[in-house]
């Protein structure tokens, strides 16, 4: 797979990144782990070495059998850029009346990176991001807590995760090195990163795009049995038309079509890939060989917006 610089931090990483979300979702450790190490033995041999995590993903047991999956197949920590988020926390967390809400408190983001760490086994995270914005977000508190991390060696580079251009703005402000990734939903089915601000910013500080839901949930795949519930009002008929016959000019599916179309902005969009088949983890890795044209990548958006252009 290809490969591309990491923004400004110096890393270097795979065109797509393996998402972490679904790994974890029987209740059963020993079926987790299974599908766990299939999906990351596919992601690797396909060539991706980014991997994406939450501490919240499947209430930590993502991180857990990631864990120990890297615990089992020696030596492939240190062909991995591993990512994880914090800043999430449920109801009933700490007290039973404490609603569902975001929280960037210094200690907060402390103690849930050292949460990851243990899960993830590992000494070192390679960025660390702010889940959802903090409506309560004091950018001093938490560039304290980025700094508590990264001069204990627990963390490399930090980033952000739906965070608007004037949200990342103001923590840039306040946090002394660069911000280097903002993790945002971008896809045909949702454009608003490439109306709001928010490319132009990432091309503008060298912020690399992290594409989460890159298939609209899967809807511009084989179908979507897991969208999210503002998902479920995305109309892709006519878009599906579109990428199917781009697709069957390229010789390949309308879900690499519409990867490679992310990965043709020159924001250096990053998709991340979050099935756990490992055939379809190993087929998406076609999309970093996907060239599309200026008019083919207009033809989609054309598309995707459901009326011409101005």
């Amino acid at each position: 797979m290809q490969t591309s610089p990491l923004g400004s931090s110096g890393l270097r990483t795979s065109r797509l990144a393996y998402g972490c979300w679904r790994i974890a979702r029987t209740n059963d450790p020993a079926a987790d782990f299974i599908t766990a190490r299939g999906a990351v033995e596919a992601a690797l041999e396909a060539g991706y070495t980014l991997f994406d995590h939450a501490d919240i993903y499947c209430l930590g047991q993502a991180e857990e059998v990631f864990g120990r999956v890297l615990h089992e197949l020696k030596g492939v920590r240190d062909k991995m850029v591993i990512a994880s988020k914090s800043g999430i926390r449920r109801q009933g967390d700490p007290l039973p009346d404490a609603p569902y809400r975001y929280d960037f408190s210094a200690d907060y983001i402390v103690r849930q990176c050292e949460g990851s760490l243990r899960r993830l086994q590992i000494d070192r995270i390679d960025i660390y991001q702010l889940h959802r914005p903090d409506w309560l977000m004091d950018p001093h508190e938490v560039a304290s807590a980025f700094d508590r991390l990264h001069r204990a060696g627990k963390v490399r580079f930090f980033g952000v995760s739906n965070f608007t251009p004037s949200q990342l703005s103001l923590l840039q402000s306040a946090w002394s090195q660069p911000l280097v990734v903002n993790q945002i939903e971008i896809s045909l089915c949702q454009l608003t990163p490439f109306t709001d601000g928010t490319l132009d910013q990432c091309l503008e500080k060298k912020i690399i795009p992290l594409a989460w839901s890159p298939l609209g949930g899967g809807l511009l795949a084989d179908g979507a049995t897991d969208v999210l519930q503002h998902q479920r009002s995305y109309r892709v008929a006519d878009l599906i038309a579109t990428l199917d016959e781009i697709a069957t000019a390229h010789g390949t599916t309308r879900d690499i079509i519409a990867l490679a179309w992310l990965l043709r902005h020159p924001s250096g969009i990053i998709p991340i890939v979050g099935t756990t088949r490992p055939k379809r983890i190993l087929a998406a890795a076609k999309a970093t060989e996907i060239n599309l044209t200026r008019e083919e990548w207009y033809r989609l958006l054309t598309a995707a917006r459901n009326e011409p252009l101005p």
